[in-house]
């Protein structure tokens, strides 16, 4: 038996990056392996074995996943897995241009909870940063509670050294070497420019290169690890949108930890957390959203009330068919 990774997917042909030799090589999944729809995804870690007779690699077994990448499908009440055993969720935000979106960061930060993966915000673009537009200490400073580590860099300039917070490239550079991340954020806050910056400009090869004993180039139907050198990124269509329609309404003070720990002192359980409710503990003297402390929890209260507004713009039994 040889340990590999599962690099890509399609069908019932993986792609799998021999661990011990960083050979990468196509592999068939035995038959029992494939009676559930998650059996084998992409970050998977399996062993293979190599079919003398026919050449081909015949994948045998699945190792168990630390984390899944998901999302639900409500009909079947089950999670649509795309993804595994993943390290990193770095949530990529510029300071200019878009424009900086708390919301957007609390959004991802819901997905990196629900999933179980360490949550990294990195701000961008700091060469252009304007401390009137936006406070970067209090934004890093409300996310102290949850374990997400944030870094100041500029993508574009390497050199740009951190001015506000403790860390900055270099040090974001030590976190992802050897780790397997995913880079999310939303159109033009560089993304792809972070990912060459991190990977020292070095060549990006894509699993699309390995071919099919002649029978043309292997393509994705759900995800792929992209090799960047010295660490791995996962793209997958699955964790683009920024819709978070799939979470049950019930489920979702949950994700938000850090105000979850405060909610279990209010006085009814049945709280719905709004200025003036009686006994709501978020609107208690010692948490009022004119000190220090009620800001950064206020802060994030205001974007679980309107998460949880929008999702429950329908009825949780209603929205069947949009994920089946």
């Amino acid at each position: 038996m040889t340990k590999a990774r599962v690099y890509m997917s399609a069908k019932r042909e993986f792609t799998c990056r021999v661990l011990e030799t960083g050979e990468l090589v196509l592999a068939k999944a035995l038959g029992n392996l494939l009676k559930k729809g998650d059996s084998i995804v992409v970050g998977d870690y399996v062993d293979i074995s190599l079919i003398e007779e026919t050449g081909e690699y015949i994948i045998n077994s699945v190792d168990d996943r630390k984390n899944e990448i998901f999302r639900i499908l409500i009909r079947e009440a089950k999670r649509k897995v795309t993804a595994s055993n993943v390290d990193l969720l770095i949530i990529l935000s510029s300071v200019s241009k878009p424009q900086y979106k708390r919301g957007i960061i609390d959004r991802f930060l819901v997905r990196a909870c629900q999933w179980g993966i360490l949550p990294v915000v990195v701000f961008n673009k700091m060469d252009q940063y304007d401390p009137e537009e936006f406070d970067i200490n209090f934004e890093a400073e409300r996310l102290e509670g949850l374990g997400a580590k944030c870094f100041e860099i500029s993508a574009k300039d390497t050199a740009y050294k951190a001015k506000y917070l403790a860390e900055g490239f270099e040090q974001l550079q030590a976190l992802v070497k050897d780790k397997t991340s995913i880079f999310v954020g939303q159109s033009g806050v560089g993304k792809s420019k972070t990912i060459t910056a991190l990977a020292q400009g070095d060549v990006v090869l894509k699993t699309q290169e390995v071919g099919r004993a002649g029978k043309g180039s292997h393509t994705t139907t759900w995800s792929e690890i992209v090799n960047c050198h010295n660490f791995e990124v996962i793209d997958s269509p699955g964790i683009r949108s920024f819709s978070l329609d799939d979470i049950d309404p019930d489920d979702l003070l949950s994700l938000f930890p850090d105000l979850e720990e405060i909610a279990v002192n209010c006085q009814f359980n049945n709280c719905t957390h709004e200025e003036g409710v009686k006994g709501c503990r978020f609107w208690s003297s010692e948490l009022d959203p004119e000190t220090e402390e009620g800001a950064l929890v206020h802060s994030r209260l205001e974007s679980y009330m309107r998460i949880h507004e929008e999702i429950c713009q329908t009825p949780f039994w209603q929205k069947q068919n949009k994920y089946s």
